[in-house]
């Protein structure tokens, strides 16, 4: 039987300063997708790095430093150039000013606008929502500026309450609103560690009556800072006993590089990796 945890340890990734750091997804042509992200979206190439010796090529992308911002992390692994995005990933979103001159510049640059800038249905926030040259959806939602640009992961989900209480509870996070649209019949929580208009999210997704997703090979996983990994991994070892999920790399320093990492899959098989904060600013700057 494991030890009863402390309530001051079952406290600490709400205590934690903690910030979602990317989002890591695999591309079948780097130079392609880093030229549609900068031109079309607007980007920043941040940083690229090429690692012959394990066959793949990655580079990071965003509005901001990665010391402040949110970014993603576009991974090409040589010679494989088409994934199976699956069913479950559901889009990445980017706020604008503009809707409907950042839509008429995705098209410019040969991107697909699958549904035209326009007020939401029975709403009045402006969306619409392009895909890029490998498939994954981006919504494109009006906003006055925001400190973070990139601002939502929307990830589908087969049981919500537990997904919540899942990034709650193992991640410290707070629930920023939940929308029911039986309507279309489906309802979604904004998850994350600020207010929702401030930050990143996590849309997490539950269609009625669907249950379970195919992951396909394409989307990875969210990397999220944490002063600990040790006490983050105890938490998230606690949580999964109740919830579900799976530890999938035990807390400790990554071969070569040194960076301090733990890793797991929440009950929907959702992949996240919590990364020493310290590690990641010393690996920003070698």
């Amino acid at each position: 039987m494991a030890d009863t945890p402390s309530a001051e340890l079952l406290e600490f990734p709400k205590k934690d300063n903690r910030r979602f750091l990317h989002a890591v997804y695999r591309v079948g042509d780097l130079e392609r997708s880093i030229k549609f992200y900068t031109e079309a979206f607007g980007m920043k190439l941040l940083r690229k790095r090429d690692v012959p010796e394990e066959k793949y090529s990655n580079a990071f992308l965003g509005f901001g430093p990665e010391e402040s911002n949110f970014a993603l992390e576009l991974t090409y692994n040589y010679g494989v150039d088409k994934y199976d995005i699956g069913t479950g990933f559901g889009h990445f979103a980017i706020a604008t000013t503009d809707v409907y001159k950042l839509a008429e510049d995705v098209k410019a640059k040969g991107g697909t606008i699958t549904r035209e800038p326009g007020p939401v249905k029975g709403g009045t926030s402006v969306i619409a929502f392009a895909k890029d040259p490998d498939g994954y959806l981006f919504e494109l939602i009006e906003r006055p500026h925001t400190p973070e640009p990139l601002c939502q992961v929307m990830l589908r989900v087969g049981d919500l309450d537990r997904s919540i209480k899942f990034y709650e509870k193992a991640l410290g996070m707070k629930l920023c609103r939940t929308i029911d649209r039986p309507e279309h019949k489906y309802t979604t929580a904004m998850m994350g560690y600020a207010e929702e208009k401030q930050t990143i999210v996590l849309e997490l997704t539950y269609n009625y009556g669907v249950t379970e997703y195919s992951k396909g090979n394409a989307y990875a996983q969210v990397a999220i800072s944490t002063t600990d990994v040790y006490k983050s991994a105890e938490v998230v070892n606690h949580v999964i006993q109740e919830l579900g999920g799976k530890i999938t790399r035990q807390p400790g320093p990554l071969p070569g590089l040194g960076t301090k990492i733990t890793s797991f899959l929440d009950p929907d098989g959702w992949k996240t990796v919590l990364v020493d904060h310290e590690d990641f600013l010393k690996e920003l700057h070698s």
